[in-house]
């Protein structure tokens, strides 16, 4: 990463009247019409805005996604779908290596666990949400905010088909209450191979050109039958060209663009190398266990998918967190924001030394980041522990009033958690060993041996025995085990003498503690002096700025347009001929038979995939690009190298979404796959 960056757009405390670059995860009650029109002469109406949110929908796992028949069915990219076609396939029906085609309805599968939510209605509550932590201390303020958000979240979460949440927007200035539909039959559609829906693997991901085909094809269901579901996008025939306006309707997940330097200097300095390291390590593990045979390979490719994605994403937000330019700008804006309040009294008092304060937070933040990481945060690679810790905390959550449950527990959040905990996805006993005992020696390596809880929980035993005999033993592997000790409550975990739930108690008072340790003194004095900042932010810009991504719907504008690298220009779009050319016949560029097989029938001039200048970030993966008639023009599925450092800032000049072409995808199902029933629901 250079020192010298290109300047970051936007101005630091002066509202925007005119945007000057295409920057901005805008909320659809906040979005920009009229500086739009002035840039790009067009302004979206709020019936136009109302069909592209509801056409619009949230994987909950983790991706975007867009209705584009009136059948329920639902774009998104193959690598948002990975687990769902990794988890359908078996040794002799391998979808993930061979793809997957319902030719007819009743070939549609169910993905285990999957939910879609669609955003219906959007409300403010930053009244009872500040009010409700007025006066008390920081621990109290934010127990008080959490009960708050639990009562809020539970009287709009009428039915187990509604999903409720409060989300705090420009840290805390702002809170507001988003209501969904929910949508639990998800059924797989189509799916192409993997060698195309990833072709150029780990080296080309993040880069430009691209030669992807990362789509799949899901459909919701309601009542056993594909849902009737409106509006949805309509398919544009002739899809995008160069310097052509575009938007991306998307869940963003997080970004840090207006937190502190101290903030950014701990994730720099602490989290990112530890998070980094953990990959690493799981990286060589995940490769090892690969090469033990092909079911291995196959049963962990998509959890080698996301840690190398991860590794190379982290990367690149570590470099930019290096580079000194950019945090030399970081602190010019945070300077000019302390003398703003400075010279006002008003805000002086209602700010006080906020910046100071997290500080001192983050400080002790450093003392409990390993353990709360290791104890609280870190077995997501495991399902089966995950299963585990659920069970033995619904166990002893559930029976509290809501709003003192932890909030993954409430009424309105507890749905997901327990949707994922009865699906009948397959857990595989040498991956969960392999992994388990990978987790088990980091907390004794990091904690170190003498630690009082590694004593407790090892007892001078390997790690890798004791994740062997758990998982040898345990009958949490069946879904209808599982089903029975949840709904048997805490009488029936209690009674339980199942190795994995006698360890998942043992580690559960260590985790709560740290957890509590972490709320109280860190997330809490944090939350109120960003929301101190916030309040003087608000002063000064109002809703003239864009809130950070907290993975809710957010609209964004670009055009299709290139980039300047290294004294040459970089073109925005890509055609089918050159997926050909860069064929070697070796992974990871190598494609798949059924494309060679079709090379002349396809029309090799076909716009394949493109670059835009549209501001994004993960989460928007599976993000449909449209034009100002709300027809699809293309499928987000990437960012460039220079988008990694997103999360911090955006950088007009060659931060890049990265997109398939709409015309390759009906190219590809009418003369590869010939999906003539998913092409007559896209009206192709």
């Amino acid at each position: 990463m250079p020192d010298a960056a290109p300047p970051v757009s936007g101005p630091v405390l002066a509202p925007r009247t005119t945007l000057t670059s295409d920057e901005g995860m805008w909320t659809f009650d906040n979005f920009p019409s009229d500086q739009l029109k002035q840039r790009h002469g067009f302004a979206p109406t709020k019936e136009w805005l109302d069909r592209v949110r509801l056409s619009s929908v949230r994987l909950a796992q983790g991706c975007s996604g867009s209705l584009v028949s009136p059948s329920g069915l639902v774009m998104t990219n193959h690598h948002c779908a990975h687990r769902c076609i990794q988890e359908l396939s078996t040794p002799q029906k391998d979808y993930i290596a061979d793809g997957f085609l319902a030719k007819e309805p009743r070939d549609e599968v169910r993905c285990p666990g999957m939910e879609i939510n669609r955003l219906v209605e959007i409300t403010d509550v930053t009244d009872p949400m500040t009010k409700a932590a007025a006066g008390l201390d920081d621990a109290k303020a934010n127990e008080a905010r959490k009960a708050e958000q639990s009562r809020i979240e539970k009287a709009c979460a009428t039915s187990d088909q509604v999903r409720c949440d409060v989300v705090s927007l420009y840290n805390g200035g702002k809170f507001h209450l988003y209501r969904y539909e929910r949508h639990k039959d998800v059924r797989l559609v189509f799916a192409p191979e993997l060698d195309i829906a990833f072709f150029g693997g780990d080296p080309d991901n993040f880069m430009f050109p691209r030669y992807d085909l990362d789509m799949t094809f899901l459909r919701i269901y309601q009542d056993d039958k594909p849902a009737a579901l409106t509006p949805y996008f309509r398919w544009s025939k002739a899809g995008v060209a160069e310097g052509d306006l575009t938007f991306v309707s998307g869940h963003p997940g997080s970004t840090s663009r207006g937190v502190t330097v101290s903030m950014l200097e701990f994730e720099r300095d602490v989290e990112l190398p530890f998070r980094l390291m953990t990959l690493f390590e799981l990286r060589g593990m995940l490769k090892e266990f690969q090469r033990r045979g092909p079911e291995q390979k196959r049963i962990s490719s998509h959890m080698l998918f996301g840690v190398e994605n991860g590794l190379k994403a982290m990367r690149g937000m570590h470099g930019a967190l290096l580079d000194r330019a950019l945090i030399a700008q970081k602190i010019a804006a945070e300077q000019a924001l302390k003398n703003a309040v400075a010279a006002d009294p008003e805000l002086k008092k209602v700010v006080g030394d906020a910046w100071g304060g997290i500080e001192q937070a983050e400080a002790l933040h450093r003392d409990l980041f390993k353990a709360y990481q290791l104890l609280e945060r870190g077995w997501y690679p495991s399902p089966l522990f995950r299963h585990a810790r659920t069970l033995v905390r619904a166990a002893e959550e559930l029976p509290k009033a809501d709003d003192a449950r932890l909030p993954e527990f409430t009424d309105a959040q507890f749905p997901l958690l327990r949707q994922g905990l009865i699906a009948g996805a397959p857990i595989y006993d040498e991956l969960e060993t392999t992994v388990l005992g990978l987790l088990f020696s980091r907390i004794r390596d990091e904690l170190g041996p003498d630690h009082p809880f590694v004593k407790k929980i090892f007892a001078g035993k390997d790690p890798a025995a004791i994740a062997a005999e758990v998982v040898a033993k345990t009958t949490l592997k069946d879904p209808k085990v599982r089903q029975a000790l949840l709904d048997g409550g805490k009488a029936a975990v209690d009674a339980s003498t199942d190795p994995l739930i006698l360890l998942a108690k043992v580690m559960d008072a260590e985790a709560r503690a740290v957890r509590r340790r972490y709320e109280d003194q860190v997330e809490a004095a944090i939350k109120t002096r960003l929301e101190q900042i916030a309040r003087a932010r608000f002063t000064i810009l109002g809703t003239s700025v864009y809130p950070d991504a907290t993975f809710t719907l957010r609209l964004s504008f670009g055009k299709v347009q290139g980039w300047e690298e290294a004294g040459r220009t970089v073109p925005p779009l890509t055609t089918l001929a050159g997926a050909f050319d860069r064929h070697t016949g070796s992974a990871p560029f190598s494609l798949p038979k059924s494309w060679l097989a079709a090379r002349e029938k396809l029309d090799l001039t076909t716009p394949f995939n493109f670059c835009a200048t549209n501001d994004i970030i993960g989460g928007n993966s599976g993000s449909p690009v449209f034009n100002q008639a709300a027809e699809i023009v293309g499928l987000v599925f990437d960012g460039n190298i220079h988008s990694l450092g997103g999360d911090y800032a955006y950088v007009p000049a060659n931060n890049r979404m990265v997109a398939v072409h709409s015309r390759a995808i009906v190219e590809a199902l009418r003369k590869i796959y010939g999906a003539d029933r998913i092409l007559t629901e896209l009206g192709q």
